[in-house]
């Protein structure tokens, strides 16, 4: 064949393109396996976070073994699905369902003989998703740590709910109130507490110029935990008396 017809021009780009894509799915499926077994351990890592556990990805499985000591699957009544694998959960899924046919995961967490409840949140910031994980001390009201992760926000402004000193701002708010309703936390840019010294406010300081990406914090911590409430108000807490 001539090479320099329009002919062979063709078929060589042709043959390059489907070697270059096989080459490509060959190497995507060949990682996939470690791909996924990457998420899995960042989750890992994350939810061990919230109960100020710091891991990296090579130990991030032995330490979830040793202190998530439970996995549970609630549906929209309290009740614990124990057909269903928490972990396998993905709440982008979940949210897609009606109410009724969701699944909410719960980590239940022991650290030192001291229980925690790791409740994972997903909502809306500015550009798209922002999600993360709260956990909740024994008293189910307290919160122990926070973790949270987003998938565009801007650069210096929204993205910044991933920093450590936002997410330590939530330590030690209370989720309910003293009357037990459900309030979660306000991201609020005019809280009057910058350093976050009052705990029983049940606010801390927004990001500078991040209102909407707060306004989604604010919004996705207490949409989430309104679907646990007949799993937190039951059993042995009462979070209007003692707890609070």
């Amino acid at each position: 064949m001539n090479r320099d017809s329009n002919a062979y021009t063709f078929i060589f780009a042709t043959l390059m393109v489907l070697v270059v894509a096989s080459v490509l799915a060959f190497t995507a499926s060949s990682l996939k396996d470690l791909q996924d077994a990457n998420v899995r351990k960042e989750k890992m890592q994350n939810i061990l976070a919230t109960i100020g556990i710091e891991t990296d990805r090579e130990q991030a499985e032995t330490l979830y073994n040793q202190y998530i000591v439970e996995e549970l699957s609630l549906v929209s009544g309290g009740e614990i699905d124990t057909d269903s694998n928490a972990f396998e959960l993905e709440l982008s899924n979940e949210l897609k369902k009606p109410l009724a046919e969701q699944h909410f995961p719960l980590y239940v967490a022991n650290v030192d003989g001291v229980k925690s409840y790791v409740v994972p949140l997903r909502g809306a910031g500015l550009w798209n998703a922002i999600w993360g994980y709260i956990a909740l001390k024994e008293d189910k009201n307290t919160i122990q740590g926070a973790v949270f992760d987003h998938v565009g926000e801007t650069a210096g402004l929204g993205a910044e709910i991933t920093q450590q000193w936002f997410q330590d701002r939530f330590v030690g708010e209370k989720v309910f109130d003293t009357d037990g309703n459900l309030v979660g936390i306000n991201v609020s840019k005019t809280n009057n507490d910058p350093k976050d010294l009052d705990k029983e406010d049940h606010e801390v300081d927004a990001i500078s110029g991040a209102t909407i990406t707060g306004d989604g914090v604010t919004d996705m911590i207490k949409e989430r935990l309104q679907h646990y409430l007949p799993y937190l108000k039951s059993a042995d807490v009462s979070l209007a008396s003692n707890q609070l």
